[in-house]
């Protein structure tokens, strides 16, 4: 590996193989690659991950949390320097694969521990320098901007990696009107996520 090399989990959340997004992964996939990167591929569909939180899991939140089920996945979580969560936006929210993804894996114990009284949570991903989303969306821009306000952008940086990896840089690139793209406009987008994953590689 490259002397400068980080470990880079990438997660897909995309039941279509071509799809958008999993074009946008391969982008993705090869960029680090190519930059001597360490990289892990989570495509969630083709792992059929199960997003329902378990009985044992929700029974032991409290305790000492049983994350037998997920431990692969816990494991690449701890250990990143970057995760990459790629993904379509719909109803305004991620997938349900991977809303259950963090459901399960940014779990107590793992990305962060409760404090004895329950009160602000304990961040553990102290490893993670940075989270990048990639998302596509079929609206157009204003909508996310103005009507609904962003919310994946805030739940995700503010909610998830602002409390589990406060020290963690986000960022996240839209690409709207996804439905209908135009060859052209699709290559500014992979440009723009070149560019923005040069920051981080």
């Amino acid at each position: 590996m490259h002397a400068k090399g980080k470990r880079f989990v990438v997660v897909l959340a995309h039941p279509l193989k071509n799809s958008l997004c999993a074009h946008l992964a391969s982008l993705t996939a090869s960029l680090i690659t190519d930059a001597g990167h360490d990289l892990r591929i989570v495509d969630l569909y083709e792992r059929d991950f199960d997003p329902r939180l378990t009985s044992s899991e929700r029974r032991s939140y409290y305790a000492e949390h049983d994350a037998s089920a997920v431990a692969e996945d816990a494991e690449a979580l701890r250990t990143a320097d970057v995760l990459v969560l790629i993904f379509p936006t719909w109803w305004f929210g991620p997938p349900a694969i991977l809303k259950g993804w963090i459901d399960r894996v940014f779990a107590p114990g793992i990305a962060y521990d409760h404090t004895p009284d329950f009160g602000r949570m304990i961040p553990k991903l102290t490893q993670l320098q940075s989270c990048f989303a990639i998302t596509t969306l079929g609206s157009p821009w204003w909508i996310d901007w103005f009507i609904m306000f962003r919310p994946v952008r805030r739940i995700l940086s503010r909610a998830i990696i602002g409390t589990c990896a406060p020290k963690a840089r986000f960022s996240m690139v839209s690409l709207y009107n996804a439905e209908n793209i135009a060859a052209g406009k699709l290559a500014t987008f992979e440009r723009l996520l070149t560019q923005k994953l040069q920051i981080l590689i």
